[in-house]
């Protein structure tokens, strides 16, 4: 029989393990939503379309910041995210934590800032470092430190209004559980989006089919292929191959639509032909927030993060900076996200009103609730001084 205490942690685990996977849907979600911004990006489009991005580094960061949101700043925060305000910080550090649990990947999140934070939203997170905002190296030296060389800088280094500064770092370097052998990889030729084909070094190996399946799509199926790192709990890295024109964000979301959502392939083994490549992309993400619903908090003006400093800040900038490797030995990635927060507007007090009553004017008299006019006069001549000054009469 399971005590009291035994059968309340069990019961806890499982609620974790529920608000975990359903976490998991809204990062997914995020990504989706967020998939045409990012290749519509002038800097994917500058790339010929490459884009690698972090649908879990930007909810990391967004998530982190929207635990000091207030008013209909955290309810647009919470549209985009699926929470907001100081009573989600447990949820996001739970999240941050069951996603540092997988092998070979580090995940961080720090702050420096010059505002003063609240002591309730500091210890809301208490996984997330806090310091002073002062010499950008330290900040750069932390990002380094984080992703083990893989991002050496902020995205955007912090300007001279900067007050705060938040920023997610993930980093993976893993191995394949079943490396490809170097003997096996062979010039082939691949065939772009767009321009001549071209001969590059493919990547080859068998995969058995359980780990191969389609997911249908609009214009045709997308077959993913996963492969797993080394590792207790290992990350999988997944490819998804569309039929040709099929748009780039179908093909991404397939990727990473629930393995449950797959068709498995008719075969017994699938021969896999990879080509070693490494993508790097930075994205200006603020300006993808407004077509994801997120406004208020980026309104010099309108933007509440009360729950996060006493002083009155809105979002000046969100920018994350991606790279992702892969090879015959495995996989290396890195996303840095930061979010950058500046003091609103200030709006000076209008002169001062001279409010004199030398024309006609009204007067009521009301009740002591204010809503029942005892007495209503108008003034419409010029006023006669009164008699005798008004006496103060006892109650009763």
């Amino acid at each position: 029989m399971i005590d009291d205490a035994g059968e309340a942690g069990a019961m806890y685990q499982r609620e974790e393990e529920l608000t975990l996977r359903e976490y998991a849907g809204e990062i997914r979600e995020l990504g989706s939503r967020w998939l045409d911004g990012v290749l519509s990006d002038p800097q994917v489009e500058a790339a010929g379309g490459d884009a690698v991005c972090s649908p879990a580094g930007l909810w990391l960061a967004l998530a982190a910041i929207s635990c000091g949101a207030l008013g209909d700043t955290a309810d647009e925060l919470a549209d985009l995210v699926g929470l907001a305000g100081p009573e989600a910080a447990p949820l996001v550090t739970a999240v941050a934590r069951d996603l540092a649990g997988t092998d070979a990947l580090a995940a961080a999140t720090g702050i420096w800032s010059r505002a003063p934070l609240r002591e309730e939203f500091a210890a809301g997170l208490p996984d997330v470092g806090c310091g002073p905002l002062g010499d950008p190296a330290a900040i750069a030296a932390w990002i380094r430190d984080a992703t083990g060389g893989l991002v050496d800088k902020p995205p955007a280094a912090p300007g001279p209004d900067t007050r705060l500064i938040l920023v997610n770092a993930l980093a993976l370097r893993a191995r394949w559980a079943e490396a490809f052998a170097p003997a096996d990889t062979r010039e082939a030729v691949f065939r772009p989006a767009a321009g001549e084909p071209a001969r590059v070094r493919m990547m080859s190996r068998t995969l058995p089919h359980a780990d191969v399946w389609t997911i249908g799509a609009y214009g045709g199926s997308v077959h993913v292929a996963e492969l797993a790192c080394a590792g207790e709990q290992p990350a999988v890295v997944r490819f998804a191959l569309g039929p040709e024109g099929m748009p780039p964000a179908t093909v991404m979301a397939a990727a990473w639509a629930p393995r449950s959502a797959g068709n498995p392939v008719p075969y017994e083994e699938v021969r896999l032909s990879l080509p070693r490549f490494e993508l790097r992309t930075s994205l200006a993400v603020h300006g993808h927030l407004p077509a994801l619903g997120v406004e208020l908090a980026l309104d010099e003006h309108a933007a509440e993060f009360g729950g996060l400093s006493s002083e009155h800040l809105y979002l000046q900038r969100v920018d994350q900076e991606c790279v992702v490797r892969v090879d015959e030995e495995g996989v290396q990635a890195a996303a840095v996200t930061d979010v950058q927060m500046a003091w609103m507007s200030y709006t000076p007090p209008p002169p001062t009103l001279n409010l004199a009553f030398d024309r006609p004017f009204a007067c009521a008299v009301m009740d002591a609730s204010g809503t029942v006019p005892l007495f209503a006069a108008y003034q419409a001549t010029a006023p006669r001084p009164g008699g005798e000054p008004v006496a103060a009469h006892p109650a009763g």
